[in-house]
This record gives structure tokens, sequence and C-alpha cells, in this order.
């Protein structure tokens, strides 16, 4: 009975040794058959995270090489070669707003007045520029003394709709602009709108207040809560 458990010891031992040598094998088969596929992904993520470092680094040179234009733009002294030299810079993401705004506002310094109207009408037009910075360059441009009364108004009209986040500043302009044309009272009422607006700032409603008490208005009823 003894030798019977010896025999079916080993019996067991070499089926396992056997099953083992299967399952090594069939691994070693498919990691010939399918191994590549584990090699591309390697090299995948390997190649993905370079390439990702790569770019990182060219943003980042890129970004450091426009604030340096940027900077030794500012520094000239004329403002015909500052403007110059900021529309020259080049910037991408929002160092390129930022480089446009302050290029537009150095136009303007320069009188380049259609200049400054031009790269605020660039910018207002750009798709991958958010919406609130397309609206400030809007605003700003249609703030210019460019063109007649009757477009600016339209553009401005689209900016005090309900909602736009330059809307009271953009009513103010339309008001300036409406009286500028020689129409007073609808200058006043686009003015009581600001002093009436809830969301009107101490400053805004001090110069809306101003202009209406220059006209002849009572203001003692336009005193909305004021965001300071």
């Amino acid at each position: 009975m003894a030798d019977t458990g010896v025999r079916v010891s080993d019996s067991d031992s070499f089926i396992n040794e056997v099953t083992e040598e299967m399952r090594r094998e069939k691994l070693f088969g498919y990691l010939r058959r399918y191994g590549w596929i584990a090699v591309v992904i390697v090299l995948g993520i390997v190649g993905g995270t370079a390439w990702n470092e790569y770019r990182a680094a060219q943003d980042r040179a890129a970004a450091e090489a426009a604030g340096d234009a940027l900077l030794a733009a500012l520094g000239e002294n004329d403002e015909a070669v500052r403007a110059a030299a900021m529309s020259g810079v080049e910037a991408s993401g929002n160092a390129a707003v930022v480089t446009a705004l302050l290029t537009a506002s150095t136009q303007q310094e320069a009188g380049e007045i259609d200049a400054a109207a031009a790269t605020l009408g660039e910018l207002a037009a750009r798709g991958d520029v958010p919406a609130i910075y397309r609206d400030l360059a809007a605003i700003k441009a249609a703030m210019l003394p460019v063109g007649d009364n009757a477009t600016r108004l339209a553009a401005l009209e689209a900016l005090a709709q309900p909602g736009q986040p330059f809307r009271l500043l953009a009513l103010e302009q339309m008001a300036y602009l409406t009286l500028e044309g020689g129409d007073q009272a609808g200058a006043v009422a686009l003015m009581r709108q600001i002093t009436e607006d809830a969301a009107v700032t101490r400053g805004l409603q001090e110069r809306a207040q101003s202009l209406l008490i220059a006209l002849g208005e009572d203001v003692a009823n336009s005193t909305p809560t004021q965001i300071p």
C-alpha cells in the first residue's frame, strides 16, 4: 500500500509539472503572438509623455518670448514707436488677448485711432477668444470716434441687451452718441435706465446723474441699491 501511495504521489507531481509546462508554453505562445501589442502600448505611452513635455516646453518658451517682447515694447518712450513695437508682438492664448488690448490702447495714445479700431475689431471677431474678451474689445472699439454714429449705435445696442456683461457701459456710450445726434430725450431715457438699474456701480451712477443734472433733469428718484 505504501508503494501505491508513492506511485500516486509521483503521478500527481508529474501531472502538475506537465500542466505547468503547458501553461508556460501557452503563455510564451501568447507573448510571441501578441507581445508586439504591449510593446506598441508602452512605446505610445512613452512617446506621448515625451511629446507632451516637448509641447509644454515649447509653450513656455513662446510665452516667455512674448512676455519679453511685450516688456520691451512697453519700455519705448515714443508713443508711435511703442505702438509699432506692440503690434509686432507675437503671442497666443490669453497672452494674445492682453497683447491686443494693450496694443489698441497704445495705438489710441499715439493718435492712431483707425489702427486701434482695427486691432479691437480683429480681437472681437476671433472665435477662439472667450466671449467676455470679445465683448470688451467690441465696446472699446465702439467707444472710438471711428465711423458714423448709426454704425456705432448698432454695435453698442447688441452689447446693451439684458444679460450682457457690459450692458450698462454700452447704454452710457449710447446715451452720449444719442445726445451728440441731438436727441436729448433719448439720451435722458438711456441715462435713467442706468441710474435705475440695481447693478449700477457708484462711479457709473454718478456719471449718469451728473449728465442728467447738466441736462436739467431731476435725479431725486434715481437712487437704486448701489454696488460699490
